[in-house]
C-alpha cells in the first residue's frame, strides 16, 4: 500500500521517516516507554534508525505493518502508532506511545479513534485487537476510551532475560465505532488478499518481529 496521511481533529498520523530518527530516539530513552514496551534497551541512535528508516517503510511496503508518527500542529512528534496484521484474517493488533510531554492531553485516544476508522473502512479489518502487560492502567485507560471492550487475558509472553508476563486483552470492532460489518479482502492497492497466519511486521523500535500491542505502553495517562 502507498503510505497514508491521516488527520484528526488535532494530530496528523504520518508514515515515519528517516527524518524523525532523532525524535524517536529521545523519546524512547524514558524509563516508561522502556518499562511498557518490547523496544530494545538500552534503545540507540542505530535502533531508531532502523525503524524509522527501514523496518516501518517496509510495513507499508509489504502491507505488514502500518505505522504511523503521531505529529501535532506544530510539527512535535508526539508519539507513534502501529496496525500490524494478526494471526487471524482480517484482524490487526494496534499499539501506541506517547512522548513524556505530550500524555495527559488525550492525544492517545484520539489517534487510536482515527486509526480504527482508516483500518476498519480502507484495509477491510473486522476485528482490532489490543493487549498489553498487566498492570499498564495506561495503555488499558486509552484502549477502553476509544472503545475497545475487554475480552479477558492472555497467556503470559517471556521477554528475553525477564520472567514471563501476562497480559490484557481487548478488541473493537466497526459496530463499536458506528460502523457497518467490514469485509476482509484486498487493500486498495495491494498486493492481493491477505493471508491468515502472515508473519506481523517488526513492533515499533523493536529488533526482532513484534506486536504493537505490547508495546502499546506508556500511553497518555490522565
Amino acid at each position: 500500500m502507498e503510505p497514508t496521511t491521516l488527520t484528526s481533529r488535532r494530530l496528523r498520523l504520518r508514515p515515519f521517516a528517516a527524518g524523525d530518527t532523532d525524535a524517536v530516539h529521545l523519546a524512547c530513552q524514558d524509563p516508561e516507554i522502556l518499562r511498557w514496551t518490547e523496544i530494545p534497551s538500552p534503545y540507540t541512535r542505530a535502533d531508531a534508525e532502523l525503524f524509522t528508516a527501514t523496518l516501518a517503510p517496509a510495513g507499508w511496503r509489504e502491507d505488514s505493518g502500518y505505522h504511523f508518527a503521531l505529529v501535532e500542529r506544530s510539527g512535535a512528534l508526539a508519539g507513534a502508532l502501529g496496525l500490524v496484521r494478526g494471526p487471524a484474517s482480517g484482524t490487526y493488533e494496534v499499539g501506541f506511545w506517547l512522548a513524556r510531554e505530550h500524555r495527559g492531553q488525550g492525544y492517545g485516544t484520539e489517534a487510536v479513534v482515527r486509526a480504527a476508522g482508516w483500518a476498519f473502512s480502507v484495509l477491510g479489518a473486522v476485528r482490532l485487537e489490543w493487549w498489553a502487560e498487566v498492570g499498564n492502567e495506561a495503555s488499558l485507560a486509552v484502549a477502553l476510551r476509544a472503545g475497545f471492550r475487554r475480552t479477558g487475558g492472555r497467556p503470559a509472553r517471556a521477554r528475553a532475560g525477564a520472567p514471563p508476563r501476562e497480559l490484557w486483552s481487548a478488541s473493537l470492532f466497526p459496530a463499536d465505532l458506528g460502523l457497518p460489518p467490514s469485509r476482509p479482502g484486498r487493500i486498495p492497492g495491494g498486493p492481493g488478499p491477505r493471508v491468515a497466519g502472515a508473519r506481523p511486521a517488526k513492533a515499533p523500535g523493536a529488533r526482532a518481529p513484534g506486536r504493537p500491542g505490547s508495546a502499546a505502553g506508556p500511553p497518555e495517562r490522565r
